[in-house]
This record gives structure tokens, C-alpha cells and sequence, in this order.
């Protein structure tokens, strides 16, 4: 892994502004990182053979069409954690019948899971967390949520892929990077790169893994 920049851990509270306002102030169509339908996440879910009846949390969720379109597919245990409220209650509104998913807005940093989850999902929210300290706080996260035998699925943007998102620095990582960052807790059971388009047509370049926990 590249040597790891040491900027100063981001306060939640401003982090969390950040993107409240972001929600609050942009069409949800118009950001970078949106996407009509979680076409890769949802073929990395089919590499490990995920069914409805698993539970999901979904990292960074934001207004990510992700548990829209699982619900579509017969998920019912699935929970969306993100920083915004506002990105959250975007996506609430539109599944008003979804009773039994779970909205917390909350910082991945922070977050105490009180219970385990079969599949973490983290499309875009790891590559924001810079410096080491968050990033062993995601991970000890990460292995609260996550039982033995569990997988998780994370993208980043790769290292050929953009350097910032939103006018924030970024971490490039590449499969053998994610791995590394997983740790030896952690096998890799798919890894891949693909390219994301944004609404105005830039090409970014992802990394991601499939790993499953085995300690």
C-alpha cells in the first residue's frame, strides 16, 4: 500500500455538515457518484451467491439505489447507515411500505453495531478516511458488525482513478491494498476493477474485493 498520508482525522461533526448540505442543496441525480441502478454492487453480491435471505448493511449509503433495488428483489433485512439524515430520508421516502429496514445516520467511525450482519457493503466510503486512525476505526467497526463467515464487499476508487471527490482528498487503494487493509482476518474470495460514469460523462476507475471473514 502506498505510504498512508497523515492528515488530521476530519471531526465528525463537520464531516457530517458537509454532506447534509450537500444532500440539502444538489439534485441527487446530479452528483458525481450517482448511478440509476447498483449494477456492480449487485454482481458482487451474485459472486458469493447472496439470496433475500441474508442481511446487508450498507455502508455510506447515501441515496445509493442499492437497498431500493434489493428490496425490489425480495431483501426485507437490510439497514442503510450514512453521515447525512437527508441523503437517508431521500431514500426512505421513496419506499414508504419498507417498514422493517433500518435508516441510521451515523458516522462509520463512531457507529457501536448492536447486532451482526451477513454482507457489508461499501461502495465509495472508505477511500474517504485518509489517515490511519480512521481508518483502524472503520476496520475494528467492520469486525463488530461482521461475524465469522461473513463477507464483505468494498470498492474504492482505484489508484488510476480519480484523487478527490466532492472537493475532498482521497485514498486510492487497488485489490491487494483492500486486502491489505482487511487484514489476515480476512480471504479474498473475488476482486475486480470497474469503471463508474458520472452524470456528465468522466470515467472513474474502482478497485473492489469480495472477502470473506475466517477469524
Amino acid at each position: 500500500m502506498q505510504a498512508l498520508r497523515q492528515p488530521k482525522s476530519d471531526a465528525p461533526s463537520r464531516q457530517q455538515q458537509k454532506w447534509e448540505n450537500v444532500y440539502a442543496t444538489k439534485d441527487p441525480k446530479s452528483v458525481s457518484w450517482f448511478e440509476a441502478e447498483a449494477r456492480q454492487s449487485l454482481a458482487l453480491l451474485a459472486k458469493i451467491g447472496a439470496t433475500p435471505d441474508n442481511s446487508l448493511i450498507d455502508i455510506g449509503a447515501g441515496v445509493s439505489p442499492l437497498v431500493p433495488d434489493l428490496w425490489a428483489r425480495g431483501w426485507r433485512d437490510l439497514t442503510a447507515l450514512d453521515l447525512s439524515a437527508n441523503a437517508l430520508a431521500i431514500n426512505k421516502a421513496k419506499l414508504p411500505e419498507a417498514e422493517s429496514l433500518q435508516w441510521i445516520a451515523a458516522d462509520v467511525r463512531e457507529w457501536r453495531p448492536k447486532r451482526r450482519y451477513d454482507l457489508w457493503h461499501d461502495r465509495a466510503a472508505l477511500h474517504f478516511l485518509t489517515c490511519a486512525r480512521d481508518q483502524a476505526r472503520y476496520h475494528r467497526t467492520l469486525l463488530a458488525a461482521l461475524p465469522v463467515g461473513g463477507h464483505a464487499i468494498i470498492a474504492t476508487f482505484a489508484p488510476d482513478g480519480p484523487k478527490s471527490c466532492s472537493g475532498q482528498q482521497i485514498e486510492p487503494y487497488d485489490a491487494g491494498q483492500l486486502m491489505q487493509f482487511l487484514g489476515p482476518r480476512f480471504t479474498c474470495r473475488h476482486n475486480q476493477r470497474f469503471s463508474h460514469f458520472t452524470p456528465s460523462g468522466s470515467e472513474q476507475r474502482f478497485s473492489a474485493v469480495v472477502a470473506q471473514r475466517r477469524s
